[in-house]
């Protein structure tokens, strides 16, 4: 049962709930107080690295939607586990510079509601290990990033480069669902791990390769702003700086390459 990896999901919408109060308590230290969130989950996560270094993956089920072959389920390696220490990690100094950066701001607790629901959303693509929920965390990072690339709402360039970014990245995001759905249906199974045991002969000769494929890189051109995709992130850093920090420099973007490598083993035809 991934008990543990759902309570962080769950924590993290739940402290986003109460970010208003903790800014009217904390007032100008409540950057240092946020941060202690995402700083528990980094040591969390590092009492499983033993176990992801030098033993084996962290494999975790929960039935979600039994009729459609998806779970809750975790998949942690070392790959996932880099990635969401990079979340947390980072996450935690972000959440310290945005309190002393946006100082005085009327907004600020909704604005760490906004930020904190992106790093669950991140979390949340890092531990899929069914690809049908990461799909659904991966538009939730669209969403979220939407809200906080528009937190200037007052000023038009700010709601302009926040719809042209969801809009990109949402299209983006169907067209992953697609590939996921055709992964599937050449591996059988929408079970990360189980994927990732199946022969990659069994991905790159199959008639439906090349549309998975396809659709696996638009999502992650997309999120990532690779080429000819990457006009809508000049444009997003109307964002407040910490956003930058945070969404463009060290996660979202990053999104994107996890995707690529995670599915590289099956649809890259190596081990």
């Amino acid at each position: 049962m991934p008990l543990p990896f759902l309570a962080i999901v769950a924590a993290g919408f739940g402290f986003a709930a109460l970010s208003p109060f903790l800014t009217k308590l904390f007032k100008n230290n409540v950057g240092w107080v946020m941060a202690l969130f995402p700083l528990g989950i980094f040591a969390y996560l590092c009492t499983y690295l033993p176990i992801v270094l030098y033993e084996h993956p962290v494999v975790l089920r929960m039935a979600w939607v039994p009729s459609l072959g998806i779970d809750f389920s975790v998949y942690l390696d070392g790959l996932s586990m880099m990635m969401a220490l990079l979340v947390t990690g980072m996450g935690a100094l972000v959440f310290v510079y945005a309190g002393g950066y946006l100082k005085g701001d009327e907004n600020l607790g909704r604005f760490y509601i906004f930020l904190i629901i992106f790093m669950t959303a991140m979390l949340g693509v890092v531990f899929a290990g069914n690809i049908i929920l990461l799909f659904c965390f991966w538009e939730l990072t669209s969403i979220s990033s939407y809200l906080l690339i528009g937190y200037k709402h007052k000023y038009e360039d700010s709601r302009e480069a926040a719809k042209q970014a969801l809009i990109v990245t949402a299209s983006g995001g169907l067209a992953l669902l697609a590939g996921m759905v055709l992964i599937g249906q050449i591996g059988g199974t929408y079970d990360l791990y189980t994927l990732l045991q199946r022969p990659p002969t069994l991905f790159t000769t199959h008639d439906l390769y090349v549309p998975a494929l396809l659709c696996l890189a638009a999502g992650a051109f997309t999120k990532s702003a690779q080429v000819p995709f990457h006009f809508w992130l000049p444009g997003a850093m109307a964002a407040p700086t910490p956003v930058s920090a945070y969404l463009h420099s060290a996660t979202m973007v990053k999104a994107g390459i996890y995707l690529m490598a995670r599915f590289s083993p099956i649809m890259a035809g190596s081990d």
